[in-house]
């Protein structure tokens, strides 16, 4: 597995995942507008070709907020999304931001896991966030350690 920043080239690949994933998937054009900011990291893993995951972060000063994580759906339950996180935290660690935000839906409980074993805390609730369907978001933070 190959871990590397997110491409223009990548996001036919991304879409197929986000749009199997994701009840409200973003759009093309929407990850193209992050993949030319300053202020954005995008990561995928890749194998043989094929990317398996993906996330981003927006990061300000020293924070950072997790906009997405997606794993392959067949891939899943491998490790790869942690693996992905970790990389992560390093790289954004790497880049000074020391304080990582991120929102999940509440009944995630595998998403939930994988958060807490990076070091997130659970520190807040967005009543009804998520919509298709309607769920309440489960606000995590990683602080420095």
């Amino acid at each position: 597995m190959i871990l590397r920043e997110m491409v223009v080239d990548d996001l036919d690949q991304v879409m197929e995942i986000e749009q199997d994933l994701f009840a409200v998937p973003w759009t093309r054009e929407g990850y193209f507008t992050f993949l030319t900011r300053d202020d954005a990291m995008f990561l995928v893993v890749e194998e043989k070709g094929r990317i398996l995951a993906y996330c981003g972060l927006l990061m300000v000063l020293d924070e950072g907020d997790v906009t997405n994580v997606a794993v392959r759906r067949d891939r899943q339950k491998e490790g790869i999304g942690n693996f992905l996180m970790e990389s992560l935290i390093r790289l954004a660690d790497g880049m000074g931001v020391t304080t990582i935000h991120l929102e999940v839906r509440s009944g995630n409980e595998t998403a939930i896991r994988l958060y807490e074993r990076n070091g997130f805390a659970r520190d807040g609730i967005r009543r009804n966030y998520y919509t298709d369907p309607v769920e309440d978001a489960l606000l995590m933070t990683r602080h420095p350690q």
